[in-house]
């Protein structure tokens, strides 16, 4: 019993050793911006937004924040093409997370967890779609985190992608929109971007709250 939680301890050191090292290496190659970001795809005519996409899903792994992807997405593309790019990007990385965090760890955790992590992990198994939605939706939840903790959940992939493409696409719009709208941030566009913002994170913080309450109740 001891040798198999020394081992998923070890699967879980390895996870974040990887993720942690994937983001010191993109930090350290120089200053983490849009514009960086738009500097690697610029160039590529009509093959930049599937470049893009590339590109982002990788920094996603990595931790790279996803509005400073989004926004580079506005830069490049504008709203109108920069906004399913950026939907694409930040599905396709979160997806890319959840897979490694899935096929290193998760064993792992079922062998490491309480009575009270059992419960809250079956909770939110159950509640798969709507789990991941909510995390996606409510305020300050880290976006990138959440693509590893759902990896070690038993969330199914295709609930994950579905709730992770639905859940970012008001934020990937809005901030597609500013992105690019930085010229100009009292047009219409960004405006618009901006109550977008608000009105996620008022109905975000009412579903965390629900959410948490049945999640307590659950565990």
């Amino acid at each position: 019993m001891a040798a198999l939680r020394r081992r998923a301890l070890v699967r879980l050191a390895v996870l974040a050793a990887l993720v942690a090292a994937a983001f010191l290496i993109v930090a350290s190659s120089g200053s983490l911006s849009a514009r960086r970001v738009q500097g690697w795809v610029d160039g590529y005519g009509i093959a930049g937004p599937l470049v893009f996409v590339a590109v982002s899903s990788a920094l996603t792994v990595c931790l790279f924040p996803g509005p400073l992807l989004a926004g580079a997405s506005g830069l490049l593309f504008g709203t109108a093409l920069g906004t399913p790019v950026s939907i694409a990007s930040a599905t396709l990385g979160a997806t890319l997370a959840f897979g490694l965090a899935r096929g290193l760890a998760h064993d792992a955790v079922t062998q490491l967890q309480g009575r009270r992590v059992a419960a809250l992990r079956a909770f939110v198994g159950r509640r798969g779609f709507l789990s991941v939605l909510y995390a996606r939706i409510a305020p300050g939840v880290p976006y990138n985190l959440v693509n590893y903790a759902a990896g070690l959940s038993p969330v199914a992939l295709r609930a994950f992608v579905a709730a992770t493409a639905l859940g970012c696409a008001p934020r990937a719009f809005a901030y597609t929109a500013l992105g690019g709208s930085l010229d100009d941030l009292g047009s219409p566009e960004a405006l618009i971007a901006v109550g977008v913002l608000a009105a996620m994170a008022v109905g975000g913080l009412l579903l965390a709250r629900r959410d948490l309450r049945r999640g307590r109740a659950a565990a």
